[in-house]
């Protein structure tokens, strides 16, 4: 009779798509018995796990189609590299308020000092926190809308563009935009404007910009819709990289010599 149940009740579970409470289930209740936890106790702990596994697929769902370089944390940070940077500040974003809020963050600073770790962090609190994420350097978002147009799918990327939650920008002015790419780039700043989150960083400073984007129009434009709503982290200070590098050969017992300037280049 029992096997019969069994057999019955996991047929029901596939059904339903619990598949976590066919996979405990037993156990569970062999757990419940021990500790006298009652029938609402028993099925209490089992919709407990079957909720904790969902959203934890569901969150891996949500990192894979984020397409992040890899899996930053906050916590991993060495805030000690740039004392000018305000870990306060950077706590309250990973909240992710500004990402409901449909505002802005914009890292700027120079190369190496960490400005893609904290974006993608930040993406990745953003993924706990339930919302759909897309993460793209500058120059691959214009590659891709450029081909997108030539196949004449350019509407419907947009579209896919516009309905993520947080939009995630790396690397604007380490490659000049062609005309085009740089139209493009503002067309989907513009679409974002009010309806959706964007995280840029940046090596540049504003005034800047017109040496990627060409068009002093295009640049105040595009700044101003970025800049309504924003949240500005300046990240400059001695390299991220070099400080990691630095610590991890102290680590190995290794010493680490400044590469040599020519007198050509001193």
């Amino acid at each position: 009779m029992k096997a019969v149940q069994d057999l019955a009740l996991k047929s029901h579970l596939k059904e339903l798509r619990l598949p976590t409470v066919l996979r405990e289930y037993a156990k569970t209740a062999a757990d419940a018995a021990k500790e006298s936890l009652g029938y609402e106790g028993y099925l209490q702990r089992l919709c407990a796990a079957e909720i904790a596994d969902r959203e934890s697929r569901a969150f891996g769902r949500r990192l894979k189609l984020a397409r992040l370089p890899s899996k930053k944390t906050i916590a991993e940070f060495d805030f000690h590299a740039l004392p000018d940077l305000e870990p306060l500040t950077v706590h309250r974003l990973a909240g992710c308020e500004f990402v409901a809020k449909r505002e802005n963050v914009l890292l700027v600073g120079s190369s190496g000092t960490g400005k893609t770790h904290l974006a993608t962090a930040l993406a990745v609190e953003a993924c706990k926190a339930k919302h759909s994420v897309r993460f793209y350097t500058v120059s691959e978002l214009v590659e891709m809308l450029l081909e997108a147009r030539s196949e004449r799918s350019l509407g419907r990327a947009r579209a896919q563009l516009k309905k993520v939650d947080l939009l995630v920008l790396d690397e604007l002015g380490f490659v000049p935009l062609p005309p085009s790419g740089a139209e493009l780039l503002f067309d989907v700043v513009s679409d974002r404007y009010e309806k959706g989150a964007i995280v840029l960083t940046t090596n540049l400073p504003f005034e800047e910009w017109i040496s990627v984007l060409a068009s002093e129009a295009l640049t105040h434009a595009l700044l101003d819709r970025l800049t309504h709503h924003v949240h500005i982290l300046q990240m400059n200070g001695r390299s991220y990289r070099l400080s990691q590098s630095l610590k991890s050969a102290a680590k190995r017992n290794v010493t680490l010599e400044p590469p040599e300037v020519s007198r050509a280049d001193a």
